[in-house]
This record gives C-alpha cells, sequence and structure tokens, in this order.
C-alpha cells in the first residue's frame, strides 16, 4: 500500500455515509467542527451529471472537508474511469461506486444494487478506473439482491470486484429487494446480518472491510471494529451530529476537536456568511444544524426559531445568532 493512501484506509475506521440532499458541501464543513479525522462523502454523483452536467456544482468543496470520497453512480466503465479523473484532478482521497441503492431511479441507469448482478461489469468498472487514478478506488455495496442472497452469491460478487482491483469494500449488513419496498423501506426491513460481514473479513483478511447500518453510537462502532476494519454512521449522525464529538479519540487515538455545540456554531458564521455571499440561502444552511443541540437544553427552541425564520426572505446571519441565544450555554465542555 502506498503511503499516501494509509490515511484514508486509517479513516474508513469511522465513516459517514453518503446521503442524497443530505451529505453535501454545507454539512460537512460543518462535521469537519465536530470530528476531523472520521471519513466523509459525497452525495452520490451520477457519472451523466459530471461529464454533461455543471462539474464544479458536484465537485467543489473546501480543504477542511477531507479526508474525502467521492461517491459515484454508473455502470460504464469507460464514463467512471473520466468521472474517477475528475476526483483525483479536484482533491478527492477516494473515489467509491455505488453498488447499494435500491431506488427505480437508480435502476433505470443500470446502476446501485442492480449491479451486485453484475459482478464482472463492476470489475471492468474498478480496473477501468485504476488505470487512471491513484487514489482508491471502493465498493458500496448490500449483501446480495432479491432471492441472491446467498453468502456464496456475496462472496462471487467480491471475488471478482477484488481480483479487479478494488481493495476496499464498504457491506450494508442487509440485502436489497428492488422490487417491492421502497428505498428507505429497504434500510429497515431486510433483517441485519452483521455476521455474514464478519465472515468476508475472516475469509478474506487480505480486503479492507467496513459495516454499514444500523449502528447508532460510537460504543456499538468500538465493538464492530473487533471484527472489521471500518464503520459507517448514517442518519444518525445527521440527526445528532454532536454525537460525533468524541469519535477522534475513541476511533482514532487522536485529540477531539474539543468545540462545545456553542462554539460549533460559531465557527460556523464566518463561513456561512461566506456561503451566503455566494449566492446559498440561509435555510440551504442551517437546515444541517437543526440536530446539533439535540438532547440538550433549548435544543427544541433552536430548531423551531431557525425552521421558522431561516427559510423568510432577506433572512440574514442573525437568524443564526438570535436561535442561538435560546439554547443556555453550559458553563464547560463537559462530554
Amino acid at each position: 500500500m502506498k503511503a499516501e493512501n494509509q490515511h484514508i484506509n486509517l479513516a474508513h475506521r469511522l465513516s459517514v455515509a453518503p446521503m442524497l440532499e443530505w451529505t453535501n458541501r454545507d454539512f460537512r464543513y460543518f462535521i469537519r467542527q465536530i470530528s476531523r479525522q472520521s471519513l466523509l462523502y459525497t452525495e452520490m454523483v451520477t457519472t451523466g451529471a459530471l461529464i454533461h452536467g455543471d462539474r464544479a456544482r458536484f465537485l467543489a468543496h473546501d480543504e477542511v472537508e477531507g479526508p474525502l470520497s467521492l461517491q459515484l453512480g454508473g455502470s460504464n466503465p469507460a464514463d467512471l474511469a473520466e468521472c474517477a479523473v475528475m476526483a483525483e484532478d479536484w482533491g478527492y482521497d477516494e473515489v467509491n461506486i455505488n453498488v447499494g441503492c435500491p431506488s427505480d431511479r437508480v435502476q433505470s441507469g443500470m446502476f446501485g444494487a442492480c449491479l451486485m448482478a453484475e459482478p464482472q461489469l463492476v470489475a471492468e468498472s474498478v480496473a477501468a478506473m485504476q488505470a487512471k487514478v491513484k487514489i482508491p478506488v471502493t465498493v458500496k455495496t448490500r449483501l446480495g439482491i432479491d432471492e441472491q442472497d446467498s453468502y456464496e452469491f456475496l462472496t462471487q460478487f467480491i471475488e471478482s470486484v477484488s481480483d479487479a482491483g478494488c481493495k476496499t469494500f464498504i457491506l450494508h449488513a442487509r440485502k436489497a429487494w428492488l422490487s417491492g419496498l421502497s428505498p428507505k423501506e429497504n434500510r429497515d426491513i431486510p433483517p441485519l446480518n452483521y455476521q455474514r460481514v464478519y465472515d468476508i473479513k475472516k475469509d478474506y483478511p487480505e480486503l479492507q472491510v467496513s459495516v454499514n447500518g444500523g449502528i447508532q453510537t460510537l460504543d456499538d462502532v468500538q465493538a464492530h471494529l473487533q471484527h472489521v476494519d471500518g464503520t459507517m454512521l448514517g442518519r444518525v449522525v445527521y440527526h445528532d451530529p454532536y454525537s460525533l464529538a468524541t469519535a477522534d479519540s475513541t476511533v482514532f487515538g487522536q485529540a477531539d476537536q474539543g468545540l462545545s455545540r456553542h462554539e460549533v456554531v460559531e465557527k460556523m458564521l464566518p463561513y456561512i456568511s461566506q456561503r451566503m455571499a455566494m449566492g446559498r440561502s440561509l435555510k440551504s444552511i442551517t437546515r444541517h444544524l437543526l440536530g446539533l443541540f439535540q438532547g440538550q437544553p433549548g435544543a427544541k427552541a433552536w430548531r423551531r426559531y431557525l425552521s421558522e425564520n431561516a427559510h423568510l426572505k432577506g433572512a440574514r446571519l442573525e437568524v443564526v445568532e438570535q436561535a442561538l441565544a435560546l439554547v443556555p450555554e453550559p458553563s464547560a465542555f463537559v462530554e
């Protein structure tokens, strides 16, 4: 493993899942005020959007957001390779292929979870991408699809794709139903099978294996890390972002950011001002901050004030400061 790739491997010990309409650059900048070490992902971006659309809209990010992975949706090896080059050129630390999303829209574009049935195509895509870039190419997938959910089916997929050069797999510990369940139902209804993820790591020790699905706390993270190389948290981080406040020390053995919730907001103010000067609305940024005081005195007042005022015409930075004034400030940072 090249030295420049070691950091991104360490970062996989804890990552925040790619979530459509949620894990954009404003959310990622916000999370960096809480955890410095965790690996962050973009929303899934289709190859067509990058090749034919506004590239800067999807790829622009702040340096502080790293380590950062660009997740791609696509199934054409040449297109994926072209987009991998963009990722490297724009300073991303990793590029990830989505082989896990079960939505109808994704299936119609021939990417996402349906690609589990096309392991050779995924393998060709990985090979094409790795031939063009030096950053790691990783794959996020499910345990199976529909009735194809045996351990043998999963290992055949893993072997085909790893033989093409992919050494890092993020496994959502559920299978996906490609019809009959909505994407939301696919996150909850298929039962979790962590043992199957553990078995993949045991049977393929040379691979880096991360587990995703149903992980709620840093204690959960530590328990999973006894069996696999990495963990991925999802919606729990969006709804309670400060749950990552001790992640850097607990998971990575590094110093925590050590900012109180109030200090996190204060650190965000110059960024919010800068982004609004670039044309972003206040609401589009503050929506990511609503869960910051989850479980704390004043949390409801914080959420309500931002929700009722950030969307108003002419809303400025003072809305955030006024919302913050409604939240009692602890005398010291204690967790």
